[in-house]
């Protein structure tokens, strides 16, 4: 291969994922202001992102401020702050679809449009460095692209699929991480303390952690992962101590690339709290419900950095009333009717209904006289992908038994670091939607299986094969779509799309 082609071939690997990304971003902002509502948690997150950009921290609004937001208002905001149960960092990206086109349904729903049609190119791009495959990696783009769940998230303004954008941002950090770490160790066997993409795995997973504390366990399952993976790459091991030896020569850097940068660039999503933490004290600091009183209002530290001490204090009191509020009775107690077992996840059992009108007149979309029309945003997987990509999972963990490479286990310890956690978490609503963290791995996992297969069959049927299923895959995305866009149908047509009751 000359060099002409080698440079035509890498900018083709990244043509071809940005096309497909772009055609995601398309389908998504296509009509992205239907519905014209604050739905389901946008209700909090756009008003705490519009505080966050014109005040500094998440503010109050005042009872009836959906339907004058709604109506164009803005001047619905106390000057008091808000309790909040999530970090601020996903707010943050929210409000830069806010500081550019409003407190609208397109302003707060504009980043989660990005965001989505970003993790499609990190999501083909990753897929091609694991297989090595630009077919592949274009294949698992359009299988993302073509998800009905991740289409969905990606056209409202909740924090989830920004939690999926960060966390996959930094698994595709770790693996170019393992592939600079594999060109080196093929020279000589000195160990790296300088780790430039552990750096930037660390600040990946800060951003995750700073949109939901969910982050932390993929941080956890990673961090072991990657001494793992190096400890296993180096070789033999020639004795107990030897490997102890080893372990701490991974481990302490990877420490400190992937938990200390995470800390720090957690921290500082917080600096607007850190800047204002004296008005969340006027608020909370004698305490909320049964917590402990803050303490510094009425007795502040001393000294030139008191301020500080004191900002700092009132942070961590606020992560321990937030943390009751996530583990304590309140949430235990209560019930949603979309709530779902996380076990349902993979099959999609009980989808999120997000938005819904079920009394539009029958003679808005040609219903028969005694029928009616129906609008609804549901948050479900595309079968063809979810069902598939479950035995696609399954296959992957049967390959990694046989041959226990990094590769089939990026897929493995994804899937289970962003599932497993939620098994344990019954006592309190959970919802199918947290499982858009899972389908970028199921998708690797999938694509993982498919290059396997390929090197075992002809192209001839390898590739007619494919294709077949990418086109049962469009036609099952077609077919799902207008209950995924909000789109006009008759209640007859939304009913057959109702495969199971517990869609309902």
């Amino acid at each position: 291969m000359t060099l002409l082609d080698r440079i035509s071939l890498r900018a083709w690997e990244w043509i071809g994922p940005i096309a497909i990304a772009l055609l995601a971003f398309a389908l998504r902002i296509w009509k992205v202001g239907s519905p014209n509502s604050l739905t389901f948690d946008e209700t909090y997150y756009a008003k705490d992102a519009w505080g966050l950009i014109h005040g500094g921290y998440a503010r109050d609004a005042v009872e009836d401020a959906n339907g004058r937001i709604i109506n164009g208002e803005t001047d619905v905001f106390t000057q008091d702050p808000t309790w909040i149960v999530h970090p601020d960092g996903g707010k943050w990206l929210i409000a830069f679809g806010e500081k550019i086109y409003g407190l609208t349904p397109l302003g707060w729903r504009f980043a989660a449009v990005v965001v989505g049609s970003l993790m499609v190119l990190v999501l083909a791009r990753l897929v091609l460095r694991l297989t090595g495959s630009l077919a592949l990696g274009c294949v698992a783009g359009l299988l993302l692209t073509l998800d009905g769940l991740h289409y969905t998230m990606s056209r409202i303004a909740l924090l989830d699929i920004f939690l999926a954008f960060w966390i996959l941002c930094a698994v595709a950090c770790l693996a170019v991480d393992r592939d600079w770490l594999g060109e080196r160790l093929a020279l000589d066997r000195r160990y790296y303390a300088w780790r430039p993409w552990q750096l930037a795995a660390g600040a990946c997973f800060g951003l995750a952690v700073a949109t939901k504390w969910s982050g932390l366990y993929v941080l956890a399952a990673f961090g072991l992962t990657v001494v793992i993976w190096e400890v296993w790459a180096r070789g033999r091991v020639e004795s107990v101590q030897d490997a102890f030896v080893r372990v701490l020569r991974v481990g302490l850097p990877a420490f400190g690339w992937l938990v200390g940068v995470a800390l720090v660039v957690y921290l500082l999503t917080w600096t607007g709290w850190l800047l204002h933490h004296d008005v969340f004290e006027a608020r909370f600091g004698n305490g909320y419900g049964d917590e402990p009183v803050w303490g510094s209002v009425s007795d502040p530290t001393r000294g030139p950095l008191g301020g500080l001490i004191d900002a700092f204090r009132s942070l961590w009191s606020f992560h321990v009333m937030t943390w009751n509020f996530h583990t304590g009775d309140y949430l235990a107690s209560k019930s949603h009717p979309y709530e779902s077992n996380a076990f349902g996840w993979l099959i999609q059992w009980r989808p999120t209904n997000v938005s819904s009108n079920f009394d539009i007149a029958a003679d808005v979309c040609g219903a028969s006289a005694d029928s009616k029309c129906v609008r609804q945003v549901l948050t479900l997987g595309n079968p063809a992908i979810w069902w598939v990509g479950t035995l696609g999972l399954v296959t992957a963990l049967v390959a990694w038994i046989r041959n226990p490479t990094w590769r089939w286990s990026l897929p493995l310890v994804g899937v289970l670091a962003t599932w497993a956690p939620w098994w344990i978490t019954s006592g309190r609503p959970i919802f199918t939607f947290y499982a858009i963290a899972i389908v970028p791995f199921m998708i690797i996992a999938l694509c993982l299986v498919f290059s396997a297969i390929r090197r075992r069959i002809p192209d001839r049927y390898w590739w007619p094969g494919l294709a077949a299923y990418l086109g049962v895959v469009a036609v099952t995305f077609w077919y799902f779509f207008p209950i995924l866009a909000n789109r006009i149908i008759t209640y007859d047509q939304w009913r057959e799309r109702m495969w199971w009751d517990r869609w309902i």
